[in-house]
């Protein structure tokens, strides 16, 4: 009992913390607790009690309170939590304060707010006097109050703010950073946290040579009153954006400026989504502009607003040459600090004043490659700082060289040393060869040595757009279909291509959080360094243009580039990889083109609506299409039916777009295996009335995996995903508002995994479940309401793994010791109190206790 009390009050502890702001809002209404205030402070908080936000009376009764919890010397681990927590959540009740006018108390959702807020204070007032044994009983009472307060912060807190317009930004981050269920991301798709904030510092060594610019750049600029525009210029690979990613994050830096925004521009800057972007990230709903000037207006009322609060800093990070009249766009004269660095591969002599970040010098060039590359213990330090040398003259002294090149070399023999080093010397690069070696030249040797898929998995990725994060079940799904041609091929294969890829350093792939079951990899991201996506497109673009296998065709301002209008339409195009990129001003007018041999397509869009090019239905051989939307609000998909019927379609993923379930069963794709749905907006047009002419076993045959994940209005599964008999795959996650699956999910008599992972309103699961005869396993890992599972699941003899982080309060049946050789991973919490009394009857249960990763990561991809 000891160890289980001990488990579950340091559990409490975060969200005991959470309720005790609020508890004071009704405060006088308990006696108890009111006696304890001098006489002269009743009035106030008699006021806060009634529902008013007066004056600055909510932070006012925190400092009371801060005071108070001081005195709970009984119990110091809670007592100092409390008083840590409530001192960083002062500026979030102030916050309150300032928009008292704003708020209408009379709506729903604080009306609600303030009736869990007095049953939490109740709670927390009677769960200190109460007997260790009772503690477990309160703890499951808090835990429900635990759970209103994740609905109102992580839904309703967000929908007050966009449907009143309010500024609540900071009181959203400020509770949502505080609470236990971090691990779930918010529901709504419009969360704004990641768009202009400042990039995270990994966990890889500090960069070696930028001790001195980081010094310097601190003098001349942040701490010079002279000097509101800098760019900082260097060639590619030099390590522009790390410098100034670790000039944001300098202490210094932090307490100098109250804000720091950091935007990536790259090479298609669009002023007006920028500015939308930071509006939305200081907590605007979001807004579209006709125009740059009503643009300009509104980025010049955000900063008067914002350096009320204190100096700002923004951040442009990665602008093209030509930008000269974009830049000038952000040179606005207002009262107050106000400073704008700018990252380039060019100068901008008109914006202001440029610092040249050289590349690193022999010393800090040669400790880099130490740090990144040892050889086997077999060389001798005579011949391991030989081919030093020479690998360092061919580096050049660019950082993301000495990177790749050094991962590349770690702990391999000398042979492969001195081979690599070799082959710099026979023949000519095919690149342009300037007096020194370009970054692209001293890049290709790591391209030269990967194997032949390796290389076409890399030039791949030349086909996403610049900074993209892509999702890793994107390249699987790609690479599945164009090179796994054996049936038995897994997604597996795929996997360690990218792992593969990302030891030679040629990529990156950041994981979000837990390790995920084999076959599912929408838990890690994909990132990769805009030279080496040069040196990817650059690789495919040696190949001429009517061979070449991979073709990126960009959009911009609804202009097509040269290429296309300089050719007899239709424009034939032989590519079996064809990727299409446009703007948030493209009006859907596509040009004529013939594409029959294209595999894979890839649109990359940013306008509300979008209408499909019609030649599509051209694409006989189209195996893999993939639609991701860039916008802010999710694109309503026009032409849906030029997909119909054709005949190899094996893959649909859509990204941040607006569909019904009609639309998906009228095409009639009678090979299509996977159908993805992430960020995509339903409405109720979602749950068509079912169409009875519409036969699901025939509309999809070959249906095999759905994923529906992070799809904010799903509160039900539509009813034809039921009928589709060949399912082997349901994954439905990150859907907030899922509260109820349907009952007749016991037919899909060929499922052999069901994901429902961080649905966390879905309270119970059907007792059809216990028909899935093939289920092997099952996911409800931080489903939070859930509280029993199928009274028969122990029918399910197949069920070999089951995934239960943050479930301790789920009800286990007896049945459940029926199901043998099952693997159980969960956290410690959930093992304590469900499934270590059963090891002794269930001999060979294995329980492993994973401990959960609060991983952030993902905010930063939408």
């Amino acid at each position: 009992l000891k160890p289980f009390l001990s488990s579950r009050l340091s559990s409490l502890v975060s969200r005991l913390s959470l309720l005790s702001l609020s508890s004071f809002w009704k405060i006088s209404e308990h006696k108890t607790f009111s006696d304890r205030f001098k006489k002269n402070e009743m009035n106030a908080v008699a006021d806060l009690a009634s529902g008013s936000f007066g004056g600055a009376l909510v932070s006012e009764a925190l400092k009371l309170a801060i005071a108070e919890a001081k005195k709970y010397k009984s119990f110091k681990p809670l007592s100092k939590d409390l008083v840590s927590t409530m001192t960083r959540l002062l500026p979030l009740t102030q916050k309150i304060d300032s928009l008292r006018d704003k708020l209408d108390h009379s709506s729903g959702e604080l009306h609600e707010l303030r009736d869990t807020i007095e049953q939490a204070h109740l709670l927390i007032h009677k769960f200190q006097s109460v007997r260790f044994y009772n503690k477990p009983k309160y703890a499951r009472k808090i835990e429900r109050i635990n759970k209103a307060m994740v609905k109102f912060c992580g839904i309703d807190l967000q929908l007050l703010q966009f449907r009143d317009q309010l500024d609540l930004s900071l009181v959203v981050e400020g509770l949502g950073k505080r609470m236990d269920s971090l691990s779930v991301a918010p529901a709504l798709p419009f969360f704004t946290d990641h768009l202009c904030s400042v990039p995270k510092l990994d966990k890889s060594p500090s960069p070696v040579g930028l001790d001195w610019p980081l010094m310097d750049l601190n003098k001349r600029f942040i701490d010079n009153p002279n000097v509101d525009t800098l760019v900082v210029s260097a060639p590619p690979g030099c390590g522009k954006t790390t410098l100034v990613t670790h000039l944001c994050n300098n202490a210094h830096v932090k307490r100098h400026f109250k804000h720091i925004l950091f935007n990536v521009v790259s090479s298609t800057p669009n002023f007006r989504t920028i500015v939308q972007n930071l509006l939305q990230y200081n907590g605007h709903a979001p807004q579209t502009f006709e125009n740059d000037t009503q643009a300009a207006v509104a980025l010049r009322k955000l900063l008067e607003k914002l350096i009320e609060d204190g100096p700002v800093l923004l951040v442009l990070d990665d602008v093209w040459q030509g930008a000269d009249s974009f830049l000038e766009k952000f040179r606005i004269s207002i009262l107050g600090n106000y400073k704008v660095l700018v990252t380039s591969r060019s100068e901008f002599q008109s914006f202001g004043p440029t610092y040249y970040l050289k590349p690193l010098e022999y010393e800090n060039a040669r400790a880099l490659l130490v740090q990144w590359a040892s050889p086997r213990n077999n060389a001798s330090p005579d011949e391991y700082e030989h081919l030093l040398k020479k690998i360092l003259k061919r580096c050049n002294g660019f950082p993301i060289v000495i990177e790749v090149i050094g991962r590349s070399l770690n702990g391999r023999s000398l042979n492969t040393w001195k081979g690599q080093v070799e082959s710099w010397s026979q023949g000519e690069t095919v690149l342009d060869s300037p007096p020194q070696p370009t970054v692209l030249e001293c890049l290709q040797p790591s391209f030269n040595a990967l194997e032949p898929t390796l290389q076409k998995c890399f030039m791949d990725m030349g086909c996403f757009l610049e900074d993209q994060k892509i999702r890793a079940s994107v390249l699987i799904d790609i690479w599945m279909e164009l090179y796994c041609k054996s049936r038995s091929s897994s997604s597996t294969v795929c996997m360690k291509y990218l792992e593969d890829l990302a030891s030679q350093n040629l990529l990156k792939l950041v994981p979000l959080g837990n390790e995920q079951e084999e076959g599912f990899y929408n838990e890690y991201l994909v990132t990769q360094h805009d030279i080496l996506r040069e040196l990817a497109i650059h690789q495919s673009g040696l190949e001429a243009f009517l061979e070449r296998k991979r073709l990126n065709l960009e959009i911009r301002e609804a202009q097509f580039p040269d290429w296309c209008l300089n050719q007899m339409e239709p424009i034939i195009i032989n590519a079996s990889l064809l990727s299409i990129s446009t703007d948030d001003l493209f009006s859907s007018n596509w040009i004529e083109m013939e594409c029959p041999n294209v595999e894979t397509l890839i649109l990359n869009i940013s306008s509300q609506n979008f209408a499909l090019p019609s030649f599509i239905s051209g694409m006989k051989k189209l195996k893999v299409l993939i639609i991701t939307n860039h916008g802010s609000y999710p694109t309503r998909l026009t032409r849906f039916s030029c997909l119909s019927l054709l005949p190899n379609l094996k893959r649909i993923r859509l990204e941040k777009v607006s569909v019904t379930s009609l639309d998906i069963l009228h095409l009639l794709l009678v090979s299509l295996k996977k159908l993805s749905l992430v960020m995509c907006s339903f409405g109720e047009v979602f749950y068509d009335i079912e169409d009875e002419t519409i036969d699901v076993s025939r509309a999809l045959p070959s249906l095999q995996e759905i994923d529906i994940d992070y799809c904010y209005d799903l509160d039900e599964l539509p009813y034809w995903v039921c009928e589709v008999v060949s399912l082997k795959t349901l994954s439905i996650t990150n859907c907030n508002k899922l509260s109820l699956l349907p009952e007749a999910i016991g037919n899909l008599s060929s499922l052999q995994v069901l994901r429902l992972s961080s649905c966390i309103n879905l309270s119970e699961l059907p007792e059809t479940v216990e028909r899935l005869g093939q289920l092997q396993f099952l996911d409800i890992s931080h489903c939070l309401g859930l509280r029993k599972l199928p009274l028969e699941i122990g029918k399910l003899q197949k069920l070999k793994k089951m995934s239960m982080r943050k479930c301790w309060r789920c009800e286990l049946p007896d049945s459940v010791r029926s199901l043998e050789g099952l693997e159980v991973k969960c956290d410690e919490e959930t093992g304590l109190v469900l499934w270590e009394r059963l090891k002794p009857k269930m001999r060979s249960l294995r329980v492993h206790v994973e401990e959960i990763e609060h991983n952030l990561n993902l905010l930063h991809m939408f």
